[in-house]
């Protein structure tokens, strides 16, 4: 796990303090090991409010670069959704950079758990994009620092997730069209992976109309016969004529091409760092579309596995995940008062709380 950075890893890390997500990261750490072909990123965003929770995300990334800027991008995120859900931990993310569907190992999660304990409880992990409950077990066995585990309480954080966006779905609908009963109204759901599958089921057992995209044929095969859903390409769902836009995938996917070509007034979705970059959220509020911030509605699984406690009682979990559409419905409220966009808004909210800590 000490090996020296390859020269191209190298090279990626030597512009970090000019990278353009870099926001005064406290830690930023790579780990490898070549027995079991681990590469893995580690940024500790903050830890002002407490060690720095936040998931680790496995994906083919086309380059070093890509990884880095997603492990900065998400850590931020996760230092924002943490105070905003009124949580005292900081934010932090890691990338493994490897294919989920084909290179997963005992020995792969357990030098992944290894670099999680040399950071010695500043950052501590848990699942997210590509990787499993299972997965997360297995990482336990190397480091104490590990949530949504059975031993740390309820295990896989994802119908949280789900629940906390369905909620959020109903209350960022119901500012908009003021009701929150989605029967019969169109949601297309972006991403059928643990969180956007639960996603689409609430939507479906809410007597919403469904139309569904995903690069993995046999989820939106499945979703098409479980619920009745209409099958979209992934890289038009944002221009589908309908009444919610829910991306559960990627972030990045607001950008300039895609807001102009929006076929829903409402985006409320699963995935993180939606935001191409920051000006999309005044772009988004210029066309009239309603933005749920991204960190403001997928909180449930950070909240799930920070308040979680081993007894599989989740009554205090569920009753702060719900609490999620209050959340909303106040940044709706404050940005029509202040018009001002819903994602600026939403930091204004958490810096606040970051600003009280240190003072």
């Amino acid at each position: 796990m000490n090996a020296p950075l390859s020269p191209k890893v190298a090279a990626t890390f030597a512009g970090v303090f000019d990278h353009p997500e870099f926001d005064g990261h406290e830690q930023i750490v790579h780990g490898f090991d070549a027995a079991s072909g681990l590469r893995t990123i580690i940024a500790v965003h903050s830890t002002r409010l407490g060690p720095a929770l936040g998931g680790c995300r496995m994906w083919t990334y086309a380059s070093d670069a890509d990884a880095l800027t997603d492990a900065l991008r998400l850590s931020r995120g996760m230092t924002y959704k943490n105070a905003l859900a009124g949580l005292d931990l900081g934010g932090g993310k890691a990338v493994i950079l490897a294919d989920p569907r084909k290179d997963k190992t005992s020995a792969l999660f357990a030098a992944f758990g290894n670099a999680v304990d040399r950071l010695g409880g500043h950052y501590v992990t848990a699942e997210d994009v590509g990787i499993t409950a299972a997965d997360m077990e297995q990482v336990a066995t190397r480091t104490a620092h590990v949530r949504g585990t059975r031993a740390t309480g309820l295990g896989d954080p994802s119908p949280y997730t789900a629940l906390g966006v369905f909620v959020g779905i109903r209350a960022a609908f119901g500012h908009r069209f003021g009701t929150q009963d989605l029967k019969g109204r169109t949601v297309c759901v972006q991403g059928l992976g643990h969180v956007g599958m639960d996603v689409a089921r609430r939507l479906h057992e809410a007597g919403a109309k469904l139309v569904v995209a995903d690069i993995h044929a046999p989820a939106v095969e499945r979703a098409v016969t479980e619920f009745g859903a209409t099958a979209c390409a992934t890289d038009e769902a944002h221009a589908v004529a309908a009444d919610v836009f829910a991306p559960c995938a990627l972030g990045a996917g607001l950008n300039d091409r895609t807001i102009a070509e929006l076929g829903a007034p409402v985006i409320a979705g699963a995935a993180n760092n939606q935001l191409a970059e920051p000006r999309h959220d005044a772009a988004l509020r210029a066309r009239g579309v309603l933005y749920a911030p991204d960190y403001a509605i997928n909180a449930g699984g950070v909240i799930s596995i920070a308040l979680a406690s081993p007894g599989g009682d989740d009554r205090l979990v569920r009753d702060k995940v719900v609490a999620i559409g209050a959340t909303l419905a106040h940044i709706f409220e404050r940005a029509d008062a202040t018009d001002t966009p819903t994602q600026a808004v939403a930091d204004s909210i958490a810096e606040e709380r970051l600003t009280a800590r240190r003072d």
